[in-house]
């Protein structure tokens, strides 16, 4: 199965989080920006990135790739995952909806949220659950 892990990460809590996803998943990985390829490609997904601001995904390269993601989700196997430090998670919250509108499955049924640092237990069930997409 094409898998492929997209994140952004601003203090490396993401980035730690998305390499034990690919390796999880034995997925593509990708920092957003690097990302060239198509969403549609691939036949399921685990997408990274933390709580921003007042709650929001990243909003300068991260929210204007995932909005245009959206439309190629239906049917696919997806995982959220990322890290806050303030807040109740709401940010996770609207993301998981917006992917089960999309029309994918979201495994597990919720993203995977870590409050600050992934602690080496986080990564490794965070690697377990994006075992699931293979």
């Amino acid at each position: 199965m094409k898998t492929a892990v997209i994140y952004w990460s601003g203090t490396g809590n993401t980035e730690a989080m998305a390499k034990a996803a690919a390796e999880g998943a034995n997925a593509e990985l990708f920092e957003v920006s690097e990302f060239s390829g198509n969403v549609a490609d691939y036949e399921a997904l685990a997408f990274g990135c933390p709580a921003m601001g007042a709650e929001v995904l990243e909003e300068d390269v991260f929210e204007p790739f995932f909005t245009e993601a959206e439309s190629s989700l239906s049917g696919k196997k997806v995982i959220l995952f990322g890290s806050y430090g303030w807040g109740d998670g709401e940010w996770m919250r609207d993301w998981e909806g917006r992917v089960k509108n999309a029309g994918a499955e979201l495994v597990n049924g919720e993203g995977f949220i870590v409050n600050e640092a992934p602690s080496d237990d986080d990564l490794a069930n965070l690697k377990a659950l994006a075992a699931q997409l293979a």
